[in-house]
């Protein structure tokens, strides 16, 4: 008896709860019992593909090396040369160093050359100076020897633009040449045939076909 009680009194109660619910949906304005739409799931961009990278330049292709020549392999296989041998200036006098400045002219040894007239004019320049200061002219025949170290100053003077001439060096023959023309014009030098000549007449016509061919 009971429970058929129970049973009519939640229905009626469930009835009554449905029936509340249901006149409260009807007063409620339309559109406020909305669920919000849930904002769509954007789609992500497509990813960029990564730039390549550019291709690495490619190194040119050495050139060959050229076929080993005899010439070549001759030139390769000869050693260093040494250091020139010192000079032997014997008893230092200025005729010896003179007479081996012309005999290193000779055999076309001008560094030789070079390291005699130079040692010469060094050693003696100033007194072959001195001893042009004092003539007025060439010295007589009988009187040459006396001025040896004009004599011999001078010639290495000629001695050394002919060696220099001989390599090309024009302006450096020129300068040679030059002095002994401007300072050194009464130096006699000995020939072994028996006579004495100038070497500043000898220098000066040289001197003048070198400034002809350098003016052109």
């Amino acid at each position: 008896m009971k429970s058929t009680i129970l049973v009519i009194f939640f229905s009626v109660l469930f009835a009554a709860i449905g029936l509340a619910v249901g006149l409260h949906l009807a007063k409620a304005p339309a559109g406020a019992v909305q669920v919000a739409a849930a904002p769509p799931t954007p789609v992500p961009a497509p990813a960029a593909a990564p730039t390549p990278a550019p291709a690495p330049i490619p190194a040119p292709t050495p050139a060959p090396a050229p076929a080993a020549t005899p010439d070549t392999q001759t030139a390769a296989a000869a050693p260093a040369a040494g250091p020139a041998p010192a000079l032997d200036f014997g008893d230092f006098k200025s005729v010896t160093l003179t007479t081996k400045a012309w005999q290193a002219l000779e055999s076309k040894n001008y560094a030789a050359v070079i390291g005699y007239t130079n040692k010469c004019v060094d050693t003696y320049k100033d007194q072959a100076l001195q001893m042009q200061a004092s003539l007025k002219e060439p010295a007589p025949k009988d009187k040459v020897f006396d001025y040896w170290a004009l004599n011999d100053v001078g010639t290495c003077y000629f001695i050394q633009g002919k060696a220099l001439d001989d390599q090309g060096d024009k302006k450096g023959a020129m300068t040679a040449y030059k002095y002994l023309v401007d300072n050194l014009g009464y130096a006699q030098c000995y020939d072994p045939k028996g006579w004495f000549w100038s070497p500043a007449d000898a220098a000066r016509k040289r001197l003048v076909e070198l400034q002809f061919d350098a003016a052109q």
